[in-house]
C-alpha cells in the first residue's frame, strides 16, 4: 500500500515537471513581446544664461508648456532702457540726410566749376577745390551709412541681450519641479540651481532589453506595437526608432528604442508597457 503510493506521487511528480518545462517564461510568453518603459524624450534643467534677479516665473510644478512658451523672467530695466536708445538710434537719419545733401551740392558745384574750367572762367586750383570737396562729401556719405548700419547691429545685439533675460520652453512638455522663485538671485556658473526642470512628452520614447538571440531580426524602421500597463487602453502602432550597436555582453542583452507620438498629451512618461515586435 506505501508502494502504491510512492508510486502515485511520482508520477504526480513527472506530470507536473512535464508541465512546467512545456510552459515557456513569461518574458517570451508571447513570440515578440517583451517588457519596456515609456519615458519623457528629455529631460531640460532651465537656468539662467545670465546673472539678475528672478522677476516672475510664468508656470507651475505640473503645467502642460508649449514650444516657444514663456517661462521665466529676469529683472531687465537697465537692457531695456540700452535697448530703447540703441532703436532710436538705429532709427535716426539727420546724419545720413545731412551727408546726402551735401554730396549733391559738391556733386553741382564741382560740375559748375568742370564747365567754367573748360571755358577759362576759373582758375584749375578752384576746380581742383570743388573736386576735392566732392570727393570729402562722398566719404563723408560713407561714413554715416556705415555709422547707419552700424547703429542697426547695435540694436540688435541688444534686443539678444535682452531676450536673454526671458527663457522659452525649448519643447513640447511639462514643468517636473521648480527649483527658485522671484526674488532669487539666479547665477549662470556652473553648479548653481536651476530654475525649472521640464519634461518632454512630445515625443514619448519607448525603451527595452531585449536578448541578445533576437538582434538579427530587430532593424530599425521594423514594424512595432506598444501596449501601455493600466489603466491606459488600447495599443499604439510605430516603428522602432534605434537599436543599439553595442551588446551588453555580461547581460546577453541589447537596447531598442521607439518614439510615440503624444500630441494630445495622452500617455504621461514613466509608465510600463510591453512591446511586441513584428517578426518576431
Amino acid at each position: 500500500m506505501k508502494m502504491c503510493r510512492v508510486s502515485g506521487a511520482l508520477a504526480a511528480l513527472s506530470v507536473l515537471m512535464a508541465t512546467v518545462m512545456a510552459t515557456p517564461a513569461r518574458a517570451s510568453a508571447s513570440a515578440g513581446e517583451f517588457d519596456c518603459m515609456i519615458e519623457p524624450a528629455q529631460v531640460v534643467e532651465v537656468r539662467s544664461p545670465v546673472v539678475g534677479l528672478l522677476q516672475q516665473v510664468h508656470v507651475r510644478r505640473g503645467e502642460s508648456v508649449r514650444r516657444g512658451q514663456l517661462l521665466v523672467s529676469i529683472e531687465s530695466s537697465v537692457e531695456q532702457s540700452a535697448s530703447e536708445t540703441a532703436r532710436f538710434r538705429a532709427g535716426a537719419q539727420g546724419s545720413l540726410l545731412l551727408a546726402q545733401s551735401k554730396l549733391r551740392a559738391a556733386r553741382e558745384k564741382a560740375r559748375r566749376y568742370e564747365d567754367l574750367y573748360e571755358e577759362e572762367f576759373v582758375s584749375a586750383q578752384a576746380r581742383d577745390d570743388a573736386a576735392a570737396e566732392l570727393r570729402t562729401a562722398q566719404a563723408e556719405l560713407k561714413t554715416a551709412e556705415e555709422n547707419a548700419q552700424l547703429a542697426k547691429l547695435e540694436h540688435r545685439q541688444s534686443v539678444d541681450q535682452l531676450n536673454r533675460r526671458v527663457l522659452r520652453s525649448p519643447f513640447d512638455g511639462v514643468v517636473v519641479d521648480q527649483y527658485l522663485y522671484p526674488g532669487a538671485l539666479v547665477d549662470s556658473g556652473e553648479g548653481k540651481k536651476p530654475i525649472l526642470k521640464i519634461a518632454q512628452t512630445d515625443p514619448l520614447v519607448v525603451r527595452a532589453i531585449l536578448p541578445f538571440r533576437v538582434f538579427p531580426q530587430v532593424k530599425a524602421g521594423g514594424a512595432a506595437t506598444v501596449v501601455p500597463e493600466a489603466p491606459f487602453k488600447g495599443e499604439v502602432q510605430t516603428r522602432i526608432k534605434t537599436v543599439d550597436r553595442l551588446i551588453d555582453s555580461a547581460a546577453g542583452t541589447f537596447g531598442v528604442l521607439v518614439e510615440l507620438d503624444n500630441k494630445r498629451q495622452t500617455l504621461p512618461g514613466g509608465i510600463r508597457c510591453r512591446l511586441r515586435i513584428a517578426g518576431l
